[in-house]
């Protein structure tokens, strides 16, 4: 049998409005590995954090070559932003967020560098654990986080996360892409 390590996954898009939103098939064996290796690289020496907001930080990095469970979600993520961007050379940048209980995500864009893209990837989302909100001119946007979904946006699109109100984490991974350097 294979493993969620060697298996190929594709994403299912539909597009509503200034949003992506992707459906990724058979997901729960990938999300259930990937949520180990999080959870055993997390605090280790592959890992950094990044600023301190609202009481907790924010962004989790870890290096990819400490969690080659994580390859093909990238890589099918990567494929879905290289087909939505009609470009194949993409860098991309990732970073784990992972918001307890009381948790929520203060409003922010991705707008600081070359991004073309931004995206989030949900590895587990209980029941009410916060909302993704994107603010298109004079409207609000909602998302709510489901295991297995990849929300697709302009990396100007401010957003942010309403209060986790559940009492378990909800763990995802977001993702920005540019241009690779010719």
């Amino acid at each position: 049998a294979l493993s969620p390590k060697t298996m190929s996954y594709a994403f299912q898009v539909t597009k509503k409005g200034p949003l992506t939103i992707a459906w990724l098939d058979d997901f729960d064996s990938l999300n259930q590995s990937i949520l180990k290796a999080y959870d055993r690289e997390a605090q280790g020496q592959f890992s950094r954090h990044s600023h301190l907001e609202l009481g907790r930080y924010e962004n989790t990095y870890i290096d990819i070559s400490a969690i080659p469970e994580f390859q093909p979600l990238a890589d099918a993520v990567k494929h879905t932003a290289q087909i939505l961007l009609q470009q194949t050379e993409l860098k991309m940048g990732f970073w784990f967020n992972a918001m307890q209980p009381g948790d929520k995500t203060a409003r922010h864009n991705h707008d600081e560098e070359d991004e073309l893209l931004s995206c989030v990837y949900y590895i587990t989302a209980p029941q009410h654990s916060g909302d993704l909100l994107l603010f298109n001119r004079d409207e609000t946007l909602r998302v709510t986080p489901e295991a297995g979904k990849l929300v697709l946006f302009s990396p100007k699109l401010a957003h942010a996360v309403e209060e986790n109100r559940s009492d378990q984490q909800r763990l995802s991974v977001a993702f920005n892409f540019g241009l690779a350097a010719s």
